[in-house]
């Protein structure tokens, strides 16, 4: 049970720790710029591609690991697709930061990051309210996991300090 804990919370932290990466454009490789998120120096850089990639896997992993029951799936199948949506308007919104970085002044640039916090924050408020479907589908003793699991991860330190 506690493999599927940690499986559950680093599914519903993805979308935080992506968005917490920089799109920054590569002196050695231009055409790299647009097609990787940037972690912090040191991180090795995501491809775009893979983010989509990550959240399948997160999705196929907690989907086995919570056993969704029939019941269940309408509501899973929503959450999924948002998590799906909100992983494809993050690849786009760093693949067009990406795309014109290099060419920002310091206030374009102040702007594209303020616009990466506004698609953040609506991503996440959709990821919620489809969450909050899915939590109320389950049973108590679900919800009692589920709710450890928020609290757990409420009260740790994030990977970025």
């Amino acid at each position: 049970m506690s493999r599927w804990v940690v499986v559950l919370a680093a599914m519903l932290v993805l979308p935080t720790e992506i968005f917490a990466q920089q799109a920054r454009p590569s002196a050695a490789d231009p055409a790299k710029a647009s097609n990787s998120v940037y972690s912090p120096p040191g991180v090795a850089p995501v491809p775009m591609k893979m983010i989509s990639e990550e959240v399948e896997q997160y999705i196929e992993q907690v989907h086995d690991q919570l056993g969704i029951s029939a019941s269940e799936q309408p509501q899973w199948n929503q959450f999924a697709q948002v998590m799906r949506d909100n992983a494809l308007r993050t690849e786009e919104a760093f693949a067009a930061r990406g795309a014109s970085v290099a060419t920002m002044n310091a206030a374009a640039n102040m702007d594209s990051y303020a616009q990466l916090a506004q698609l953040h924050a609506g991503n996440m408020q959709k990821l919620a309210t489809a969450f909050q479907s899915l939590y109320n589908t389950f049973p108590l003793q679900q919800r009692k996991v589920v709710d450890a699991i928020f609290w757990h991860s409420s009260r740790s330190p994030t990977p970025h300090g």
